[in-house]
């Protein structure tokens, strides 16, 4: 039981801002669009790789959780401005969770 417990904490690593941008060129080097399931991390989840093509969360999925749902998407891309924890999606990837009019919401996510 504690072992299960653990995995759900370590399922919800992170917490912060959801908002969304329409996609292009992503910082892991794919071209990608706003039908994309698809996320771009804080610099701080992101990393600070030489070459941000070949930073080690490009290709992860991760999980998203908002209002009783759960979205999961591809990481793709760097977002400058977002906070430790927030992240940036498709608009693809906000409409399974929240209506785009509502911009911003507060979500847990993690791998």
């Amino acid at each position: 039981l504690a072992a299960l417990a653990l995995a759900a904490t370590q399922a919800l690593a992170y917490s912060g801002d959801m908002t969304y941008y329409t996609p292009g060129l992503g910082a892991c080097g794919k071209q990608n669009s706003a039908s994309d399931h698809i996320v771009a991390l804080a610099p701080a989840q992101y990393g600070h790789d030489a070459n941000p093509n070949k930073a080690k969360v490009c290709g992860r999925k991760i999980s998203i959780h908002y209002g009783g749902k759960t979205a999961t998407a591809t990481v793709v891309d760097k977002c400058p401005g977002c906070a430790s924890g927030s992240i940036d999606v498709s608009p693809a990837v906000f409409k399974q969770l929240a209506p785009l009019d509502k911009g911003r919401v507060k979500v847990t996510w993690g791998y």
